[in-house]
């Protein structure tokens, strides 16, 4: 019998409440819950990092050390002062003695700083050779140029074709996305509520205010704006928002007023409960997320369904794509920016040693790569890839591959050199062809707003030569097609 199984009364998330999280930011952002211990470690580990920098020795300890002997020599001028003065007056010799006394203290701590600064030096020099892969002067260079050669070339360059990973024309900065939905400021939610109350109060309902309201506020602002009319009103906003609207337009309304980490917990769960697997979703959620919001969105499943995301991830798939969930579903994925190009060579031929040079496929070797290295790691491995086989690692995946592992290896190729054009690969395919896969099309529109849906916009225009709007506004109609309109800042 699985312990887990039952009402949520175990006792295995210690450390955390037992309520699902409202965001990925700030776990309880609304007043009268309590918080969570979980996502607020996060701030702490860049504060860490300054500390090292000041503990330089060329700042701290010599400096202090040469303004230690300067004021000793200031202490022997006045004992030669006290020697005449000696047979009129012993405490002027005395005062002369306790200058020279304060000379000499702050000499000791002069030293001591020294000692801190000469520890710290042979970190940074040769010895320490072996963690000159991060911290070392050799991979300054690649530091500086790699990263933006690996980590954002192809995202300009895949606008064309994100088969080849070229090396050339690199870009000198990192992209910055570009959000659709940004919190209002001011923001009154006693405001919103009134409006929303009056659009749906009496008969009839006042769709664009609806509309206009939700479109326009971050997810934080919607779930504080729920409290507020449950405050005002004694009445729940989702529940009135079903009760006036309906079908997709009722989807996609409740979809803006779930947490989002709630949100993909239900996603998840949708695409494993029943006969049959989403594995498209599955795909989609754990190969796009970090760490921290794989973290947040199993401990929502817990808290909703009462059991665990990874047993009910394993219960649903099998074989090699199951070891691939299982290990995203850790969330333990290094995140560490600096690149080390030996590293990424090194692994570029065991990737090449585990597919093509050999008969049949190691696939752990590909799973331990692409599932614990970095973002940017990866970028670099794929481009030593290229330099040693003349061509791309995604034809690699799709020659030693097929079915769903295939699709999730090259789903991770893609969201490390393009993200956005992963998730504008989505949108087209949720509306292409006849019919619409409006479940898809409401997730990466609701998820994505407030991250990156002006990028997804731009890449969907770069590959596909028409706008995002006009394939919404010939795929979908009436309020739905307004308040996906809404969410592109376009209504």
């Amino acid at each position: 019998m699985n312990p887990y199984q039952g009402p949520p009364q175990y006792l295995h998330n210690i450390g955390f409440t037992n309520n699902a999280p409202q965001s990925f930011g700030n776990p309880m952002p609304m007043p009268g819950f309590p918080t969570m211990g979980y996502p607020a470690s996060q701030p702490g580990y860049p504060a860490a990092s300054p500390g090292y920098p000041q503990s330089n020795y060329p700042n701290q300890g010599y400096p202090q050390q040469n303004s230690g002997y300067p004021q000793q020599n200031q202490g022997y001028p006045q004992q030669t002062q006290g020697y005449p003065q000696q047979p009129q007056g012993y405490p002027q010799q005395s005062q002369g003695y306790s200058q020279q006394s304060q000379g000499f203290p702050q000499q000791s701590q002069g030293f001591p700083q020294q000692s801190q600064g000469f520890p710290h030096n042979p970190a940074q020099s040769y010895p320490g050779a072996q963690e000159s892969a991060q911290t070392g002067y050799p991979q300054q260079g690649y530091q500086a140029s790699g990263y933006s050669q690996s980590n954002t070339q192809a995202y300009a360059h895949s606008i064309q074709t994100h088969q080849a990973y070229g090396a050339s024309n690199p870009v000198s900065s990192t992209p910055k996305s570009k959000p659709t939905v940004v919190p209002v400021n001011p923001f009154d939610p006693r405001d919103d509520a009134a409006v929303l109350r009056k659009a749906m109060k009496g008969f009839g309902t006042d769709e664009k205010a609806i509309i206009q309201v939700l479109t326009r506020r971050s997810n934080e602002q919607r779930l504080r704006i729920a409290f507020e009319f449950k405050t005002l009103y004694g009445k729940d906003l989702v529940s009135d928002l079903k009760s006036e609207t309906s079908g997709k337009f009722e989807d996609l309304l409740v979809a803006l007023m779930t947490p989002l980490p709630q949100f993909y917990a239900k996603e998840l769960h949708d695409a494993t409960a029943g006969i049959g697997t989403d594995e498209d979703v599955l795909i989609e959620v754990m190969c796009t997320m970090s760490n921290h919001e794989i973290h947040v969105i199993k401990q929502s499943y817990t808290a909703m369904y009462g059991t665990l995301l990874e047993d009910d991830l394993r219960g649903d798939t099998s074989g090699n794509f199951k070891r691939l969930m299982t290990s995203l579903c850790m969330g333990n994925r290094s995140e560490d920016f600096h690149i080390d190009r030996e590293r990424a060579r090194e692994d570029a031929r065991s990737l090449l040693q585990a597919g093509e040079l050999r008969l049949g496929t190691d696939e752990s070797v590909f799973n331990a790569v692409l599932c614990s290295r970095s973002f940017p790691q990866l970028a670099a491995i794929f481009q030593e890839y290229q330099f040693l086989t003349g061509h791309d690692i995604d034809d690699a995946i799709k020659a030693e591959f097929s079915g769903d592992l295939e699709k999730a290896l090259r789903a991770i190729v893609k969201v490390v050199r393009n993200k956005p054009l992963f998730f504008a690969e989505g949108l087209h395919k949720s509306m292409k062809g006849l019919g619409t896969n409006d479940r898809q099309l409401i997730r990466i529109m609701v998820t994505r707003c407030e991250v990156d849906l002006g990028d997804i916009a731009e890449m969907f225009q770069a590959k596909y030569g028409e706008s995002l709007q006009s394939w919404i506004e010939g795929d979908c109609s009436g309020h739905y097609k307004k308040c996906f309109l809404g969410l592109l800042g376009l209504y």
